[in-house]
């Protein structure tokens, strides 16, 4: 732990840190106090898996589901169609519909029916990426202490008529455009657009980011990391249960962003957009042609010198198995995310 975080957790108190994915929510409680190896690491089923086994119960149950709440990270839609494939009803509010489709047309082509209360026989399911009383129970049961702050992360593809892959990359253009710093990819704010992030920051209170931000700063806690970068230029590869990010890194700085879907394509097919993207010729419409959402370059430095050096992060990492380093910044890969937001938010508070 370094002094920046430690001011920022004498001044704030506990801090409970959120990296919400596809598959897993690894939560960090990060206490004043003790050292790093004594706060408390969970990784956790993500809310969306939740969901879905809430709702495949209810549908081996023959009960019809009413779901309300808000936006929240998706993966549940299959089982809503095997619900309605068996002949059970699904109900949505508007709000909590944004988390199948920001189209309402397109949710009730799904068979789903927008309804603002709960009919009659059906069973109410919440949606949302955080819940301040489950939390709270589950840190009380745990004999913890309750979060003064929550840092929390997710991704949010956006709401764009050009659609959400395009929508993806006009962020991480705005981000590169507004720093290269990710520390200050943290939102206090949150953009128009972004509205998984902006019900997350609603119902935490505190700064959000995407998880792919928390991926990058929590490579940087690693110190052979920012070692090499100070050195020359480094490339921090993220590898997700759904989206692989690459980003191009020198002197705890970004200079390039590439994101594609984890499976959708061959070991050698990734060698080879991570060759031509460290040199800054990976072209964003040659991207989003395989079916990914593209690149976005801040300036790439010749200075960097190419950027070879690759370490590897995420939960299906092994995927890249020979294509770099394996790091796990502060002993824990799981919870670099998380790590990386304490970092990110340490280092705002110190200025």
């Amino acid at each position: 732990m370094n002094a920046q975080v430690a001011a920022y957790l004498n001044a704030v108190g506990p801090v409970l840190c959120l990296d919400i994915g596809s598959g897993t929510q690894d939560a960090l409680l990060a206490r004043p106090g003790l050292e790093p190896e004594n706060w408390t690491q969970l990784v956790l089923p993500s809310p969306a898996k939740a969901v879905e086994r809430r709702v495949a119960k209810l549908t081996a149950a023959r009960r019809d589901v009413w779901l309300y709440g808000g936006n929240m990270g998706g993966g549940f839609t299959r089982a809503l169609k095997r619900h309605v494939e068996a002949g059970l009803r699904v109900s949505v509010t508007l709000e909590a519909s944004r988390a199948i489709h920001d189209s309402e047309e397109r949710v009730a082509a799904l068979g789903f029916e927008l309804r603002e209360s709960c009919p009659a026989g059906a069973v109410p399911v919440h949606l949302g990426d955080y819940s301040p009383e489950w939390w709270d129970a589950l840190l009380e049961g745990l004999g913890l202490p309750r979060p003064r702050m929550v840092l929390a992360a997710a991704q949010d593809h956006g709401v764009a008529p050009q659609g959400n892959r395009q929508a993806r990359m006009d962020m991480w253009r705005a981000l590169l455009a507004r720093s290269s710093h990710p520390a200050d990819w943290l939102y206090d704010s949150v953009p128009a657009g972004l509205t998984r992030l902006a019900a997350l920051h609603r119902a935490t209170g505190g700064p959000v980011a995407d998880t792919s931000t928390a991926a990058v700063l929590g490579g940087l806690c690693s110190a052979g990391v920012r070692r090499r970068a100070a050195r020359q230029g480094v490339t921090l590869v993220n590898t997700g249960n759904s989206h692989i990010t690459a980003f191009l890194l020198y002197r705890d700085e970004v200079h390039g962003v590439f994101e594609h879907h984890t499976g959708m394509r061959t070991l050698e097919d990734y060698v080879h957009d991570l060759k031509e993207f460290r040199l800054g010729w990976l072209p964003d419409e040659q991207v989003r042609a395989t079916g990914g959402h593209g690149t976005a370059f801040g300036g790439v430095s010749e200075e960097a010198g190419g950027y070879a050096p690759t370490y590897l992060l995420g939960p299906r990492r092994a995927f890249l198995e020979g294509q770099g380093q394996n790091i796990a910044p502060c002993g824990n890969m799981m919870l670099a995310g998380c790590y990386g937001l304490l970092r990110g938010a340490a280092e705002r508070f110190s200025r």
